[in-house]
């Protein structure tokens, strides 16, 4: 069951808000829809990686001859080639293009070659000897933190901290093994003098797996001087960033091509195939080469981040909320990646949904000899919702009270600071957690042993920090209409949202918009397709450039006319005067420009104001929120949880497309739903286990509840256009801690790890009237 329940907002016409269809659903239902992997360009080389078999190594000696004889051999790459480039990361430049003298987890790329096929390049990776010394190794977070364990980058390398604002810092390689922190402060510290209660809890968080179907996968055709390359990416602007500065070149010696995206959930904004696609091909005196990974190698490309949460709260009798001090470490793996970013978010969001008079956060990225993590779906709000929620249930608990409950007695009201200096909340969370807990029938459940309902609320902060965007519309002689921006289709529907925006403000169909392809060298600038940005951030600038494109196309006809220009409107490709009379446009620009025409163009633009007075130095531009109501089903003697019904809701200000915005909240939700009772990547002494789809479980078609409600709230705040808000993450936060406090109201066992599994809850119910604690 679906629904939408939508405010008192912006009048809109018939095109925003409906439920037209996707622009692109024909091409991708009938297989024409062209993505990265089916790049192909004349004279095609194709890589193949040779990955380290050791967790912590040194490189002694590699022997490519044998691999370079094989014949269709084109080139081969070690870190010796590469050692003159320049190491890439978002804060922390730590990861090399390959292994240079150390490799750091099982799956660190050390070689690669370049063959006429990819048969001929893995038959070539056989034949390369690669001698090692092994080298001390740490898996775990607690590990790494041990002064007295091996530190795994000795070498102090290129790391920026961005400006923060009051009550927030960052710092790089703060401790051992540690690449970044965090820490955000605010209200007195004499407040934990006026609580009541002081609990401290502690929560642990599994890792995931993207399971993005594409690949990572890039084709390139490069020289010492130029680089063009097609890639699978979020953020075409940042991989050319980075490739400029790896390769040393100039922006405008970098061409990047980002087609249509088979999935990217976070994973596809950093360099993953890209730079050894270069580098191949500048060996192989610039022939393209494709380096298309196998789905095993993506799963030792990038990971989630696990964690250890805990979180000191301070509370009243009354359950009011006084303080909270949160300790958060997240496990970077091997090189930084974007973990800084998750670092700072998972420490800026640990206040939840509620009201605070003190907060104190600190999180830290922790190094250690596994896989590397990076950005996810949800980007650190997931692993601090968990802890954050789970915690208000074990307080209420413990004060005796609901925690339906105790979370509307201290949920922030609509326009109240999240912190000082930070946008005002813009959703009612009173109002959605009520909706969903009377969808499920939360207050009126019949209490018996086995079955029970919990509900839970996530917020994160959204639309990006700082980030601008820009974009540009076209209007042909003939009313046909181009848009020019990188906003990336990954699935979620980007592209057919900002055409019906503009075709809403031009008066015109969506079909009659074509999205031009995105590349770097002719697109305006976007900073990338991340933290539900699209319509809030890059759709302001879209609905600003199709209004000065309208305005130049009225300001034309107006000095045509011998009219003021406010005496006319657009309607299709005609101008009507304000005595209804009807001027054909495509007849004024070629009475004046010849039979060739001309075009108008607007550009437009959008970043959020700078402010000194905020943490992260910009308000944001939103907050995106997620509620869930779960029912479940326990099996006391296996620990077995089944869900029976899954209500969730998403606030999206204002619908732009129904099924669009439908799609991201139930699909965020079944995220949510694998990360709470099924995904995890299990590590042995640094290998991968589970590596492969087959052995890693994800949620099937079976394990979505036959009651499965979506609920769209259309609430009106939102910093968007026409008063619209990002979506796409907001229902993955509470999906989790909706379904533990359903377990814990079906048997008393509160979990405090994740994945729920059956022989987690089934330890958990053991420890049910005793002192074990929770798990």
């Amino acid at each position: 069951m679906t629904a939408i329940i939508e405010a008192s907002v912006q009048a809109t016409g018939p095109i925003v808000g409906s439920d037209r269809p996707r622009l692109d659903a024909i091409q991708k239902v009938t297989g024409r829809a062209s993505y990265t992997v089916d790049v192909r360009r004349p004279g095609m080389l194709h890589a193949k990686v040779l990955r380290s078999p050791h967790a912590h190594a040194r490189i002694l000696g590699i022997d490519t001859s044998d691999a370079l004889a094989l014949e269709g051999v084109e080139a081969v790459l070690t870190g010796d080639d590469v050692r003159q480039l320049a190491k890439y990361g978002s804060f922390v430049k730590d990861q090399a293009v390959l292994a240079l003298d150390v490799v750091r987890y099982v799956g660190d790329p050390v070689v690669a070659v370049a063959a006429v096929d990819e048969r001929t390049a893995s038959a070539a990776l056989d034949l390369i000897r690669v001698e090692y010394e092994i080298l001390p190794a740490v898996f775990d977070i607690k590990s790494a933190m041990d002064p007295e364990s091996p530190l795994i980058h000795a070498d102090r390398v290129v790391a920026n901290v961005p400006h923060y604002g009051p009550g927030t810092s960052g710092f790089t390689h703060s401790a051992h093994n540690v690449n970044y922190e965090f820490r955000y402060e605010t209200g007195p510290e004499s407040v934990w003098d006026e609580c009541d209660h002081i609990f401290e809890d502690t929560f642990t968080f599994g890792r995931m797996n993207h399971m993005h179907l594409e690949p990572f996968v890039s084709v390139a055709e490069a020289t010492d001087e130029q680089i063009e390359i097609w890639t699978s990416t979020q953020a075409p602007f940042q991989i050319r960033l980075e490739l400029s500065g790896v390769f040393g070149l100039p922006d405008n010696k970098v061409r990047v091509h980002a087609p249509m995206l088979g999935g990217g959930f976070g994973a596809k904004h950093g360099p993953h195939a890209e730079a050894i696609a270069i580098g191949l091909s500048q060996r192989a005196n610039g022939r393209p080469v494709r380096f298309c990974m196998t789905t095993e190698e993506v799963f030792l490309s990038l990971t989630q981040h696990e964690a250890i949460l805990t979180l000191t709260t301070g509370v009243n009798s009354d359950g009011e909320f006084i303080a909270r001090n949160s300790r958060v470490w997240l496990n970077s793996g091997a090189y930084a990646d974007l973990s800084p970013l998750v670092v700072e978010k998972a420490g800026y969001r640990m206040a939840g949904a509620y009201r605070w008079k003190r907060i104190d956060s600190i999180c830290q990225g922790v190094v250690t000899n596994t896989v590397p993590a990076g950005a996810f779906r949800g980007f650190g709000g997931t692993q601090a919702s968990w802890a954050s929620e789970r915690q208000v249930d074990l307080v209420a608990e413990r004060l005796g009270m609901s925690p339906f409950e105790l979370r509307l007695k201290n949920l922030k009201d609509l326009g109240e600071a999240y912190v000082p200096g930070e946008t005002p909340v813009d959703s009612d969370l009173k109002l959605g957690l009520n909706l969903v807990a009377d969808t499920i029938g939360y207050k009126d459940r019949q209490r018996t042993p086995g079955r029970g309902m919990g509900v839970a609320i996530g917020m994160k902060d959204g639309g990006g920090v700082n980030k601008p965007a820009q974009a540009r519309v076209k209007i042909s002689s003939n009313g046909s209409v181009f848009l020019n921006c990188a906003l990336t289709e990954m699935g979620q529907g980007g592209h057919s949202a900002m055409c019906q925006i503009v075709a809403e403000v031009l008066g015109c169909e969506p079909v009659d918009v074509t999205y031009a392809a995105i590349d770097t060298d002719n697109s305006p600038y976007c900073q990338g397709t991340n933290a539900s940005s699209g319509i809030a951030v890059m759709g302001r600038a879209v609905r600003q450039a199709a209004e000065k494109a309208k305005r130049a196309v009225l300001d034309y006809a107006a000095e045509q006319l011998d009219r003021e220009s406010a005496e006319l409107s657009l309607v299709g490709w005609s101008v009507e005067d304000s005595e209804g009379v009807g001027h054909p446009l495509k007849k004024l620009v070629m009475q004046n420009f010849g039979a060739l025409g001309f075009e108008f163009i607007g550009e437009g633009f959008f970043k959020a104001t700078r402010s000194t007075e905020s943490p992260l130095e910009a308000p944001c531009v939103f907050w995106e929120i997620g509620w869930a109501a779960a029912e479940v089903d326990v099996d006391l003697e296996t620990g077995k949880v089944t869900l029976l019904q899954l209500v969730v809701s998403g606030d999206a200000g204002k619908v732009i497309n129904k099924i669009g915005c439908r799609g991201q909240d139930e699909g965020a939700a079944v995220f949510g739903l694998g990360q709470a009772l099924f995904e995890e990547l299990r590590f042995e002494d640094g290998v991968l286990l589970n590596a492969e789809a087959l052995l890693y479980r994800v949620p099937l078609a079976e394990d979505i509840p036959e009651t499965f409600t979506s609920i769209t709230q259309a609430q009106g705040h939102g910093g968007g256009p026409f008063g619209a808000k990002g979506m796409g993450e907001g229902t993955m936060l509470p999906i989790a801690p909706a379904i533990a406090q359903a377990v814990a109201d079906a048997t008393g066992a509160q979990l405090t790890g994740l994945p729920m599994t059956p022989q987690r809850v089934y330890m958990a119910l053991q420890a049910v009237g005793n002192d074990s604690g929770a798990y």
